[in-house]
């Protein structure tokens, strides 16, 4: 139990260290995010006259099988929803990045090695030139008239014919084509193929494949920053009709519902796919691995078209190959049922037909108790050589067994997280729509965050993010550490993972767990889901709905943990230990005179406590406030008592609430728990008074270490040492 202990003096002035400046960490940070306005209010939510673009697609696509070429067809009816009238427009062309003189833009692990392979001095020299980008034949307006273009590298400025007014709309018809890039052999390659030598076929991952709308927001008009390959996608939201044509015994998995599946599936797979629907339990086989290799070994002149339809999405992607085994199971969410689907070739067996699917329904239920129900009738997990990569309905995922179907634990858990990873990327950003080009831990931070509250859930066995894994990052360099609030393609390779996704996965579990509490934080967490689904959020956006929404001033987390690359070091630099005794007690009086006397006047545990009077009341404006209290009471209260006063620096600059453990002498133990309010009127140090019933053996900072304090070496007293990991490497090689 904390107390106010009124001695001698009833005032204590906490004061700024000497020659310390005052940096103003409880101050708003108002001046730090855009004000708010008509579209976007101070409360976080969307304004009444908020609003944004839409643009419809109708898209013919071909894959030519034989020169690994993509050929298409698009009509784009783009909504002009803004206020304002438009006399052109901007079209993302994310191939043109593949480019060889734009290939590692923005110097992406642009670094000479002692020894490197000969993939990654492919990376560096594009030692082969592999043709790359898109060849676009022809850009018409609705009514078949050219339209004049200019393309800079991976934007397109289409110059309207007619100007385009303000609640109207537009078509443009585009005609292209692209050579489809081999993924192993590029930097951060989200699609493209994967040729299997072993069988002679291919499976296409195809992804940013057709010319899209750019985003027209009220923040900052055109979103056209060009597309370097870290920050990934700002895009409009719309319905899509796409039909894609493919050799004959080819599979697709796509974003949309397939409408066509008389055409394209046997009976069987149909019987195979509406018992599907029906099966909650497990998943059924829609192709099984001996119909996959099979259709492995019937190649074909021949072509079919799929035709799928999607609604309200912002992209939209797929996958084809006759090497794909298919599995699908029922989902049943709160209003409607979802079909969880896997495709996978052979070599992704056993460990796909066992954990895909169900690794899709666990992120499928978590996420929507989470935020907002999964809205689409699909979920796709589709396996891949390397990186995950997500979009609407469907996931490329990484992660295989080796040759003889065997997998690591430590690859099979890195495969099923990055499987409720990807799935998880249809909440953020492909419907709580930001932009990540600019602010790319607005999708991967609350994304990661989700994805291990849904691993802490549903696989408790593996590991998962905790404050303590961001402590080698924030004790790092500060010449090239950069804040969470950096725009996406400014990071550092070697740290976007941690800055990104593990540094605000830690942050939004403190707010949870240690700062606002689990159910407040829940309701508001949900709160800026539902408010800004299919919309584009801003981070002042989020900031300003977590407030809004617990009643919590959050200014001085947002400020340190966001906008600085300051850590958390507290250091618990003393603790005093006092007794009160009472004034006519002339045993307990010489006691403390003897205390007194002594060559060390700071009482420490090993020392004793130092005892002080109580003395009567004085005479003042606030002693007579005093004077109503209840004298006898609280000497009662007070006296035999143990009384603590600690004394915390702030080494690292980061202020955070502490917890405090009290180990007592007979083993017992017990946390109090302080805001981070008390260090608004000195940042640097506090001192702070507690009463116990029992004599305290042992005091320690952050016990549980829910903090990320980067030095657990300096928040104990007395002081103790602690192991380093060589220490505990050899005790336990030793036992």
């Amino acid at each position: 139990m904390k107390i106010l202990l009124t001695l001698c003096l009833f005032f204590i002035t906490l004061t700024q260290a000497q020659n310390q400046p005052w940096q103003g960490k409880f101050e708003t940070i108002d001046n730090m995010i855009a004000p708010p306005n008509i579209y976007r209010t101070a409360s976080g939510a969307p304004g009444k006259a908020y609003w944004q673009q839409r643009a419809n697609y109708k898209i013919k696509a071909k894959i030519d099988e034989t020169n690994n070429t993509l050929l298409g067809e698009e009509t784009i009816t783009y909504f002009n929803n803004s206020p304002d009238d438009l006399k052109y427009i901007w079209i993302q062309l994310e191939q043109n990045v593949n480019k060889k003189e734009n290939e590692d833009f923005g110097d992406l692990g642009n670094k000479m090695r002692d020894s490197m392979t000969t993939r990654h001095m492919q990376f560096l020299t594009r030692a082969i030139n592999f043709p790359a980008g898109y060849t676009i034949k022809s850009v018409k307006d609705g009514n078949g008239t050219n339209m004049k273009t200019i393309i800079n590298n991976t934007m397109m400025k289409v110059k309207l014919n007619t100007t385009l007014k303000s609640g109207t709309s537009t078509k443009i018809a585009i005609d292209w084509l692209y050579p489809i890039t081999d993924r192993s052999m590029y930097l951060l390659s989200r699609e493209g193929y994967e040729y299997f030598p072993e069988d002679d076929n291919t499976v296409y991952l195809i992804a940013h494949w057709f010319p899209r709308m750019a985003v027209y927001n009220d923040t900052e008009g055109w979103q056209n920053q060009q597309f370097q390959k870290l920050g990934e996608f700002a895009l409009e939201f719309g319905d899509y009709d796409v039909e894609i044509t493919v050799p004959t015994n080819h599979i697709i998995a796509s974003t949309g519902v397939l409408k066509n599946k008389e055409a394209v599936l046997s009976k069987t797979q149909i019987k195979r796919l509406k018992q599907a629907a029906q099966s909650f339990k497990k998943p059924v086989m829609v192709i099984t691995k001996d119909e996959a290799e099979r259709n492995e070994k019937q190649k074909s002149n021949k072509q079919k078209t799929w035709k799928f339809s999607a609604k309200n999405v912002r992209d939209f992607a797929f996958a084809s190959s006759r090497k794909f085994l298919w599995d699908a199971q029922a989902v049943k969410l709160p209003t409607h049922t979802v079909m969880a689907m896997s495709y996978y070739p052979k070599e992704g067996l056993p460990v796909w037909q066992e954990s895909s699917t169900k690794a899709v329904i666990n992120a499928l239920e978590v996420y929507s108790k989470s935020t907002f129900e999964y809205p689409y009738p699909v979920c796709i997990s589709v396996n891949t050589s390397n990186i995950g990569m997500e979009f609407p309905m469907i996931s490329f995922n990484g992660g295989r067994p080796d040759k003889n179907g065997i997998i690591s634990d430590r690859a099979k858990q890195s495969m099923i997280s990055t499987i409720i990873h990807e799935v998880g990327h249809n909440w953020f950003p492909m419907i709580v729509s930001s932009d990540e080009r600019k602010w790319m831990w607005m999708d991967e931070g609350l994304n990661t965050f989700l994805n291990h509250r849904t691993l802490a859930e549903r696989y408790p066995t593996f590991n998962s993010v905790k404050p303590k894994d961001i402590v080698p990052f924030m004790s790092g360099d500060k010449n090239i550490l950069r804040p969470i609030m950096t725009n996406s393609d400014n990071e550092l390779m070697s740290q976007f993972g941690a800055n990104f996704y593990r540094k605000p996965t830690v942050g939004l579990q403190m707010l949870r767990n240690s700062i606002i509490g689990k159910e407040l934080f829940d309701e508001a967490f949900i709160t800026y889901a539902n408010r800004w689904k299919y919309k584009h959020p801003n981070p002042a956006d989020l900031f300003r709905t977590l407030e809004d929404a617990t009643a919590t001033d959050l200014d001085w987390f947002f400020r340190g943990w966001f906008f600085t690359t300051d850590h958390v070091d507290m250091e618990l630099t003393n603790v005093k230990w006092f007794k009160v005794i009472n004034e006519n007690s002339s045993k307990q009086q010489n006691i403390s005179k003897k205390t007194k006397n002594s060559s060390n006047t700071i009482a420490t545990f090993k020392n004793g406590p130092k005892f002080i009077n109580m003395l009567a009341t004085p005479e003042s404006a606030y002693g007579q406030f005093l004077s109503r209290l209840d004298e006898d009471k609280v000497r009662k209260n007070i006296l035999s008592k143990n009384i603590y006063e600690i004394t915390v620096k702030n080494i690292g600059g980061l202020v955070m609430p502490l917890h405090i453990e009290w180990i007592f002498n007979d083993g017992t133990s017990e946390i109090d728990k302080l805001p981070a309010d008390i260090w608004r009127r000195n940042e640097y140090e506090i001192q702070e008074t507690f009463v116990k019933e029992k004599t305290v053996r042992q005091v320690n900072l952050d016990p549980n270490f829910e903090f990320a304090d980067i030095n657990m070496e300096n928040n104990s007293f007395p002081k103790t040492i602690l192991k380093s990991n060589f220490d505990n490497f050899k005790a336990k090689k030793s036992n």
